[in-house]
Formats: C-alpha cells, structure tokens, sequence
C-alpha cells in the first residue's frame, strides 16, 4: 500500500502534506485537562471577564439597525483586503508605535493565526529553511508544517533570540551548501510560551545581524497591548518596514471568539498576500469588522484595555508569589514576565514536565508540558502556566497543589 493510503478500503489518497499535520498538542492536552474541578493553567485563552459583552451587543444592534445603510452591507460579501475603515485604524495605531504605514499595506484576516498560514503558503516551498526561536508558538510551528519547510531554531535567552548564534548561523549555512532562510519568526512581546520580552538594545542588535544577512521577520505581535507597568520598545517593524512582516490580532483586546487579525506587509509582497487570502476565504467576516469598527469608536480600547492590563497583572503578581512560597527549595526557575499571560517553568533535574502531568491533574491543577514548542531538542524540563482565567485564590491553590507533586518527583517527599 502506498504511504500516503488511508487504508486499503478508502478510495482516498493524502497528500504528502498532509502527512506533516498533526493535532494540537495543547487542543489535546486541553481534552484531558477539562474534567470538573480541575485548575485549569494550561489553555492560552483571554480572560471571559475581558470581553466587552455591553459594547459588542450595542454595536451589533447598531449594525443591523433596521433602515440602516450599513445592514445589508454587513451581510453581504465583502472586499478581501478587509474593511477600509479597520485597515484605516490599525495604519493609525502602528503609527502611534512608530511603525508608518499606509492602510494599503494591512490585510484583515481571520485571526492572526491565518496570517501564518498565508505567509506559510507565499514565502515557503518544500525544503526552505526558516529560523525559529528556542521555544516558539506552537500554533506557527503548525502552519509553517504543511509547506514542508526546514524548520531551525536559533539559541535564545531570557531576551530573546542571541545575537551572536543568530550571526553564527547564518555565517555557516552556505558553507553547508544550504540555502539562506526564508524569513525569522519572532515574538518579541511577552512570548508565548516563555512570556520574556526582547529589551531595546536586543532588538536592535538582532535587527543588525538581520539586515547584514537580508534575513527578513515575520514579528508576531498578539499580547503587545497586555502590558503591565510600561509599554515594550518600539516594533521590529517601526525599525525595518521593508524587512518585517507584521501580525497582529484583535484576539486579547476584545474577544477571540471574533477570529479577527491583521497582517501588515511591504507593498512587494502584499498582492501575493491578498492572493492566498483570496483564495482562503474571500474575506474575512464582514459583519465582524463592522461590528469591531462600531465598538471601536470614541476610543473604546483607551477604557477598555487598561482593566485587562490591571486584572492580568494582579494575576500575575499572585502566581510569582505563589510559586516563590511554595516552590521554596526546590531546583525550579521561572520567567517575570512583565506583560501577556504566561509564566514558563523550569523543573527540577530528572524532572519531566510530561511525565508530572497525570500527576498535577489528579492533584486538581492542569499545565502545558514544555517539549511541544520546541523546533528541534525540546527541554522535558519545561511547562507553560496561564495566569489570566484564574482568580487570585485559585492561583495560590494551583500553585501549591503543583509544588506538591514537584517535590514528591524530586524525591523530597
């Protein structure tokens, strides 16, 4: 039977991509984690108490106000660059950061994840390699995938991606008869998963060796509005907008459940773009952007977003004092993330964050093991936390209730 046979009864055949796709680790794990009672830290989901059911509700209504000229509209089939005013006003928002662009180079897309996907499909043949950073989001691992790419991670730190391999890296692939990457995919704000931050001075020497190799970025920007004390530097974008493609997402600032993203390219590669995205799904929603444009007036998100802010960050706060109460003696470190939702912890030596799984879970707390976002030698050691759909009291049971099983792991009893 050829390998790519369903079965010997199945008329079907798969394509060889197809053989490349494989679930969710986390959707997966998710499954296990959903049984009553248990504290679930696992899934990147926003906060429910986020989501602004009042304007969404009034902006619906608004939409689909009867005599309204824009009713019929909003039901109907829309332009696939997306709405002209939501183009507008994400053009307006990357300028407040220092990233000027014009309207015409922003695609709206269903959720940032299809930004990945349609970049995936324009940029990558079988084979082409692409750098990554050690860990990335899993979910671009996934759609980088069907297109068969090289995949290689480059050395990182608490800051991101080091300079110096990244230079050494590059230096080497042609001598290796390789060919130079097709682009580098970073998260320089409160990465998923680590949620570390790239400090100024690393983004500029990161952007140096980038523009001496003509390495382009793919900058994944999701959770850059969740900051909690101050802003992050400026993007890779503002600094390189011939270099950088740039994803952002309406996800964590209003509501996921819109699946309403965005994608900013230089005008050389935004036809090839529409392309893909026309062929995709003609448009995204049209009804979404509209109700998304009628919420955003008046400068909804100037009230909106800092409640999230404060919320995630007295989250935040109590899982860093949690886990340095109850983690105490133990060999196990943990990322100060000063924005997003994730902390990432390291355990104890022979400690494997999916062996300890099972174990959490029957001791009423669910994480995410580490290994899945990895590109190439994960760290068994490794495992997400989500602090933003727990109270504060669930946090320090979690907490605790994980330092447990972590010291009976490590033999402490």
């Amino acid at each position: 039977m050829h390998p790519h046979d369903m079965s010997s009864a199945s008329p079907w055949r798969l394509a060889e991509r197809a053989e490349t796709m494989n679930p969710s680790a986390i959707r997966e794990i998710l499954k296990v984690t959903e049984r009553p009672g248990i504290l679930n830290f696992a899934g990147g989901l926003p906060s429910p108490e986020t989501f602004p059911v009042e304007a969404m509700r009034a902006a619906c209504a608004t939409v689909l106000a009867e005599g309204s000229t824009i009713a019929k509209p909003a039901l109907q089939y829309a332009a696939s660059e997306g709405l002209a005013e939501l183009r507008t006003w994400v053009a307006a928002e990357m300028a407040k950061q220092g990233a000027h662009v014009s309207p015409d180079q922003v695609l709206i897309t269903t959720g940032s994840q299809q930004g990945l996907d349609l970049i995936a499909k324009v940029l990558l043949d079988k084979d082409s390699p692409l750098l990554v950073e050690t860990p990335t989001y899993l979910g671009a691992l996934q759609a980088f995938a069907p297109m068969q790419p090289t995949i290689d991670s480059v050395a990182s730190d608490d800051e991101g991606v080091q300079p110096e391999a990244l230079r050494a890296q590059l230096a080497a692939s042609p001598a290796a008869g390789g060919q130079r990457p097709r682009f580098m995919y970073l998260l320089p704000n409160f990465q998923n998963p680590t949620g570390r931050t790239m400090p100024e001075a690393r983004r500029e020497a990161v952007l140096a060796v980038c523009r001496e190799h003509g390495l382009p970025i793919v900058e994944d920007n999701p959770y850059g509005e969740l900051w909690f004390d101050q802003p992050p530097p400026a993007p890779l974008l503002a600094r390189w907008p011939e270099g950088v493609i740039y994803l952002g997402s309406f996800s964590k600032i209003l509501a996921p459940g819109l699946r309403l993203g965005y994608v900013i390219a230089p005008p050389a590669l935004f036809p090839k773009l529409l392309q893909a995205k026309q062929a995709a799904d003609l448009h995204t929603p049209g009804f979404n952007q509209r109700v998304v444009v009628e919420v955003l007036k008046n400068n909804f998100l100037d009230r909106h977003v800092p409640t999230i802010r404060a919320l995630y960050k007295s989250q935040r706060d109590a899982m860093l004092a949690a886990l340095g109460k109850h983690m105490a003696g133990l060999d196990v470190q943990w990322t100060q993330p000063v924005g997003g939702m994730f902390v990432w912890v390291r355990l104890p030596e022979g400690v494997q964050a999916s062996a300890l799984l099972p174990q959490a879970v029957e001791a009423g707390m669910a994480f995410v093991p580490g290994a899945p976002f990895y590109a190439h030698a994960p760290d068994p050691r490794t495992l997400r936390l989500s602090f933003v759909t727990s109270t504060v009291a669930q946090i320090e049971q979690g907490m605790a209730a994980l330092a447990k099983v972590v010291r009976a792991a490590a033999g402490g009893g």
